[in-house]
């Protein structure tokens, strides 16, 4: 993905510098890598944290920023552009309707948030609330060091996921959904939940193709490493992962399979229209 030298975005909030919380290592996994791939996919992995012990929480003093960290925010803030950009466009030419950019904040060990803590136990999140999406930069590492989702093209897809709830958001779905599952059981709450998920997923894709016709920023192989980060991350490889037989009642997020299916949809499309996850009986 070509990023270097682009125009940042003007919504970035950084409390980087902010103390947070410490980190523990855990049986060679660290509980930053449990914490965050449990909670931001859906899939319980408190076992593995048996061997370990406690999570440190108490405060640590304002941090500099190093090089590796500006660079992550220069990333994060060029990529946040390029959804703003694309985004108002879509929504003028395919809904009709004006696009509001969201903030994105980027934070290591914890902060506030309008829907609570953000943390490491958080992972990336966006927040319909305050509007504004939660990254721990931290959490890109994980990507490539856990779960083998490397490159600046899946780092990316994580963004344009989380902008993608956003975009549900400004469109009404959010909401929507969020009504429909406080009156239904678990298993039809997470049902909704993996369309609303599979539903970002798709919309990070039509970014995707958005990305490559008005910037040309889209290089050989980026596309295949959102697919890639995509696969990781499904419910059904995640519990695997974690020594369990996959339970497509508790999914949250969606298969792999269905993961890289809804992406791809959306990035091959580049229509809004096409995310429709609702449409048909199985998404």
């Amino acid at each position: 993905m070509e990023w270097r030298g682009r125009r940042g975005s003007g919504n970035i909030e950084d409390r980087r510098r902010m103390g947070g919380g410490g980190r523990a290592g855990v049986g060679g996994i660290g509980v930053i890598a449990v914490v965050l791939i449990g909670w931001f996919f859906g899939v319980d992995l408190t076992p593995l944290l048996q061997e370990g012990g406690p999570v440190s929480t108490q405060g640590q003093p304002p941090r500099s920023l190093t090089a590796a960290d500006r660079e992550i925010g220069d990333f994060v803030s060029v990529t946040l552009a390029d959804t703003e950009e694309v985004w108002q466009r879509l929504f003028r030419e395919q809904v009709g309707q004006d696009y509001r950019p969201v903030t994105l904040v980027l934070f290591s060990g914890s902060t506030g948030s309008g829907c609570g803590t953000a943390s490491e136990a958080s992972g990336p999140f966006y927040c319909p609330v305050d509007k504004k999406v939660y990254l721990d930069t931290d959490f890109f590492g994980v990507m490539q060091d856990q779960l083998g989702a490397g490159g600046d093209f899946a780092a990316a897809y994580v963004v344009a996921h989380e902008i993608g709830h956003h975009v549900q958001d400004e469109l009404g779905i959010l909401e929507q959904t969020t009504r429909l599952r406080q009156s239904m059981s678990e298993a039809d709450s997470n049902a909704v939940s993996v369309r609303v998920e599979l539903m970002a997923d798709c919309l990070a894709g039509v970014w995707a193709n958005a990305a490559q016709a008005q910037f040309g920023s889209v290089e050989a192989g980026d596309v295949q490493e959102a697919m890639n980060a995509a696969s990781r991350i499904g419910d059904d490889t995640l519990q695997r992962a974690a020594g369990r037989r996959p339970v497509p009642d508790s999914f949250t997020h969606g298969s792999s399979a269905q993961r890289v299916a809804w992406f791809r949809t959306g990035q091959k499309s580049g229509l809004i229209e096409s995310c429709d996850t609702f449409g048909s009986d199985t998404p």
